[in-house]
């Protein structure tokens, strides 16, 4: 499926269409424009869309609200590509824009499902993208000039563009023709950190001799809202949450949050989870210049070029600890807290450059202060979060957790 705004933009989606039927595919084209006609005939046409989201494209000219018919549009364009795919008529689909159109597209590409592919040739592609990723598989392809007309640069971006989504269309059709990979493994999803890979390794390890697909999370703030996504809509049978640094991002400011909804979908859903304190010790920023300047006092430790970590105070860590405490206490399922006193990352250690104790006590005292008197159960242990005992009995802890779920005990 090729759509977008061909009232504006017909003769980009003339070149790109005609490329991928060159390529041997099949396209149906949708109009999601609004302004006017278009010289470019539509599969799906502007009036269609329109129609699909419960309207008409005379009522929305005569709004003339743009952000309404862009909203509206999508809806359109959503039901449009949910029931090609229902009928086994979609492989891929794409879609050129500026800030307007990518708005349309990407809100109708993060609702198809995970795997089908999905390539946005966008303006907006060079800066932060993570509102047109959102939770799903989005590919994302930098313009580099705008999308206005076709031009030495533009017939070759695009050229790639139609190239890719040809290649990445075939491949899903081989796949889909194949039939569907069995799956008769539990998922079991896991965060984990560069300073926290040593633990989820251990625990993934362990989890996976125990009959479990592991799914692992980088806790960078995209990672934290795909796994709540996954949990929210019933993939997940347990949850392996030792890294909850985005929790310390959310607080403190930092650039890494997962939002405020982070810790919340397996507490809602009753799912089993095991949580710990994993990398609470730092919140992120970007290359060092970013730091914002109220922050110039605090020990820092630049990662690499693009991240900065900053160490929590006493203060914010016990902020912190109680935030995710109250998160953690509001569990409808099985909650265990395994707390890792001998510290919390790879750089949280004797001699190494967050060590600070006392921080580390008051965030988890602050939990435990949190969950006193709810049903989370609290594994208190002397261990670094990265010792392997630790991450082994987290897991086994799951592990049981799951199992008791199970069986209804």
């Amino acid at each position: 499926m090729l759509f977008g705004t061909l009232d504006t933009k017909d003769r980009e989606y003339t070149f790109v269409r005609d490329l991928v039927v060159r390529l041997g595919l099949d396209v149906v084209l949708v109009d999601t424009g609004v302004l006017g006609a278009s010289a470019l005939a539509a599969d799906v046409t502007a009036a269609d869309v329109a129609e699909a989201a419960g309207t008409s494209l005379e009522t929305l000219r005569a709004r003339r609200d743009r952000g309404h018919a862009l909203a509206t549009m999508a809806a359109g364009t959503k039901a449009v590509a949910e029931d090609l795919y229902t009928h086994g008529r979609l492989s891929a689909v794409l879609a050129l824009g500026g800030s307007g159109g990518s708005s349309v597209a990407a809100a109708v590409m993060q609702s198809l499902p995970v795997g089908l592919p999905k390539l946005l040739v966008s303006t907006m592609a060079a800066g932060d993208v993570s509102a047109y990723v959102g939770t799903s598989d989005v590919t994302l392809m930098y313009s580099v000039v705008d999308v206005a007309g076709v031009n030495s640069i533009s017939r070759q971006v695009l050229a790639n563009a139609a190239a890719a989504i040809a290649g990445m269309a075939t491949a899903y059709d081989a796949r889909r023709a194949a039939g569907p990979v069995p799956q008769d493994k539990p998922l079991v999803a896991a965060t984990m950190f560069g300073v926290t890979t040593p633990a989820v390794d251990t625990a993934r390890r362990r989890l996976e001799e125990l009959g479990y697909e592991v799914l692992v999370f980088h806790a960078t703030g995209s990672g934290g809202r795909t796994m709540e996504a996954l949990v929210a809509e019933g993939h997940i049978a347990g949850v392996l949450d030792l890294t909850t640094t985005e929790i310390a991002d959310e607080v403190v400011g930092g650039v890494l949050s997962a939002g405020p909804d982070r810790l919340t979908a397996a507490a809602v859903a009753g799912v089993p989870q095991v949580v710990s304190l994993g990398a609470l010790d730092m919140v992120n920023f970007g290359p060092r210049s970013t730091v914002p300047q109220r922050f110039e006092d605090r020990t820092l430790l630049v990662h690499n070029d693009a991240v900065t970590l900053m160490r929590t105070s006493a203060a914010e860590a016990a902020e912190i600890g109680g935030v995710l405490g109250e998160k953690l206490a509001a569990s409808t399922g099985p909650a265990t807290l395994f707390v890792p006193r001998g510290g919390i990352s790879a750089v949280d250690a004797p001699d190494r450059p967050f060590w600070d104790p006392t921080a580390d006590a008051g965030c988890a005292d602050a939990v435990l202060e949190a969950v006193a008197d709810s049903a989370v159960e609290v594994v208190d242990t002397h261990w670094h979060v990265n010792d392997a005992a630790f991450a082994t009995a987290a897991a086994d802890h799951l592990h049981q957790l799951i199992l008791r779920t199970r069986h209804g005990s």
